[in-house]
């Protein structure tokens, strides 16, 4: 297999990064429908800050990201785009989300971000397509 850098006019790199959003007090709130409008939003925020989700997915309480970004992202900013852009979106969208919770929130403040450079991105990629959603 073959490694596909990406270059800019400063840079070649191979950046990535495993994202893990929790649901606020680990409610168990999401159906196929929610992960699909995330996983929407989320592509849309990506293509803003230059971005690509390589893969998407999750359970009932958590979503999972693959991301490959460029060196000049700040994951926090691009973590907290994400996290703002799909709350608003979504409890815009689902009745549901917004009758789980007294005040206007999705997720839990704290997140899980690692860099990929350790494990094989295809054993990362598997576990996450596992992922039920």
């Amino acid at each position: 297999m073959s490694v596909q850098y990406k270059k800019n006019r400063h840079a070649a790199y191979l950046l990535h990064a495993h994202i893990v959003f929790v649901t606020k007090y680990r409610r168990k709130i999401f159906a196929p429908a929610h992960h699909d409008a995330f996983r929407e939003a989320a592509r849309q925020v990506c293509a803003e800050f230059g971005v690509e989700i390589e893969e998407c997915n999750g359970e009932s309480d958590h979503v999972h990201l693959l991301v490959n970004y460029p060196p000049s992202i700040q994951l926090t900013r691009l973590i907290n785009s994400l996290k703002a852009v799909s709350s608003r979106r979504m409890r815009r969208q689902f009745a549901d989300l917004v009758a789980a919770y007294s005040k206007p929130v999705l997720w839990s403040r704290a997140y899980f971000v690692s860099s990929c450079g350790g494990a094989p991105l295809s054993v990362i990629k598997e576990y996450i397509e596992n992922q039920q959603g």
